[in-house]
């Protein structure tokens, strides 16, 4: 490539130049950048690189120590350099220094070097920013490629992890009402008893259910157990846990919320919301409800068994003494309801499992 001294000035067929070379930058005696190639120009958008002194613009590497102005740097003639932007510290950039003959001007051609993917990535570099016999294109072609697996690995991650979330949150609900099912709550109450949790335990059964499925059909009791879910939903705190564990049962679990008034409250509610006619398809489906419970600060020790007994005890309670009606676990039932020795009939709900008389 020629060059010819035009005054204080250099001709060079600059276009050549960048295409071949474009993180050139030619330099004055003085120090003062006259010429920067396209790529470099990028890294400094909002301020012009020539015109300006090169050793603002770059820090010598610490094998130049000594060097302080750039007449020592071009007493080095044709030397690789060791340097760093000054505006990005951590970019550290390697190059050739070559005095031009017949002109003043001296050529430096610099490279990122271990630091090209950092750049690329930090100022959006591309292949049309290197030269096209530079081998940093193969690596943009495996830094791409790399970015497309993994960007491809972490999308199918997420998916199977949200598919396996969803797989997992699927096998704690029922299907038809969307609540807890007997495996959530089981691990629920687990996770509270390890804790070391104090929580209200409710045992809800619905009354007269039966009726409804043998005179308007499963449609109908379908219905009737949304609608019950939505109640006790509705009901129920944020944070409680509603578990739909039979055919028309549920168990409603109240973290750090044993003080009976408040849970003899939310019983009664649900009572008389149960007690309210459940229109589907223009016939009036008629049940309530029946409900024992308990509170872990009941017991000396909480046996998570023994609590389930105890509430489906006073459920039974509840039933015996005319149904729609809720009954707190006491030593008293606890003496009187079950004699010893004494075992109560099996009970079917809608689903086959055991559950109290509709």
């Amino acid at each position: 490539m020629a060059a010819r001294k035009d005054g204080d000035a250099v001709a060079l067929e600059r276009r050549v130049l960048d295409r071949l070379m474009p993180m050139n930058l030619l330099v004055r005696p003085s120090g003062h950048i006259t010429h920067a190639g396209p790529t470099l120009s990028r890294l400094f958008p909002e301020e012009e690189l020539v015109g300006r002194r090169f050793l603002e613009v770059f820090e010598m590497g610490r094998q130049h120590h000594g060097i302080c102005t750039f007449s020592d740097l071009r007493a080095l003639r044709e030397a690789r350099l060791q340097l760093r932007l000054r505006a990005f510290p951590d970019l550290r950039l390697k190059g050739v220094m070559v005095a031009l003959d017949g002109a003043e001007c001296t050529l430096i051609n610099l490279s990122f070097g271990l630091s090209i993917i950092k750049a690329v990535r930090r100022f959006g570099l591309s292949n049309d920013d290197f030269a096209p016999t530079d081998l940093v294109i193969e690596m943009l072609y495996l830094v791409e490629a790399n970015t497309a697996v993994m960007e491809e690995f972490r999308g199918l991650s997420a998916r199977l992890q949200q598919a396996r979330s969803r797989a997992e949150e699927q096998a704690l609900r029922d299907p038809l009402t969307g609540l807890h099912n007997r495996r959530a709550m089981d691990a629920v109450l687990a996770d509270l008893v390890a804790r070391g949790k104090r929580f209200g335990l409710m045992h809800l059964d619905l009354d007269h259910f039966k009726a409804v499925n043998d005179t308007l059909g499963h449609a109908a009791g379908d219905h009737v157990l949304q609608v019950t879910a939505g109640i006790l939903r509705s009901e129920t705190r944020k944070g409680d846990t509603v578990a739909r564990v039979g055919g028309d049962e549920f168990v409603l679990i109240f973290e750090d919320l044993v003080d009976p008034e408040k849970l003899s409250a939310i019983a009664e509610r649900i009572v008389a919301r149960l007690g309210e006619p459940i229109d589907y398809a223009g016939q009036l489906c008629r049940i309530s409800g029946s409900i024992g419970f308990t509170t872990s600060c009941f017991y000396d020790r909480p046996d998570l068994d023994r609590m389930l007994s105890d509430v489906d005890l006073a459920l039974y309670e509840s039933k015996g003494r005319g149904r729609a009606r809720a009954t707190m676990v006491t030593r008293e039932l606890l003496e009187t309801a079950a004699p010893p020795g004494r075992m109560r009939p099996p009970r079917q709900g809608r689903s086959g499992a055991p559950g109290p008389e509709a």
